[in-house]
């Protein structure tokens, strides 16, 4: 399932999103969205986990949650058409 991490703190790194995630189960990627031109956080990522039982765990238990001072949004992330 892919997941959409919303209002991160644009000091959150792919590796600390990783971490919090995978204390759900297996994440398969982590990607933080980044301004193409300065390379700065939009304080948004996208995580890819493999179980979608532990995904929707995941998103349970995380939305609303306060990460380095900021309240997140979690939920599953609609496809673009």
């Amino acid at each position: 399932m892919n997941i959409y991490v919303g209002n991160l703190n644009y000091r959150v790194r792919e590796d600390d999103l990783k971490s919090i995630m995978e204390q759900y189960g297996t994440v398969d990627s982590v990607k933080v969205v980044k301004d193409r031109e300065t390379g700065r956080s939009k304080g948004f990522a996208f995580v890819e986990m493999q179980d979608d039982k532990e995904a929707k765990r995941a998103i349970d238990e995380l939305n609303e949650k306060e990460f380095e001072g900021r309240q997140m949004v979690v939920k599953e992330a609609i496809p673009k058409k």
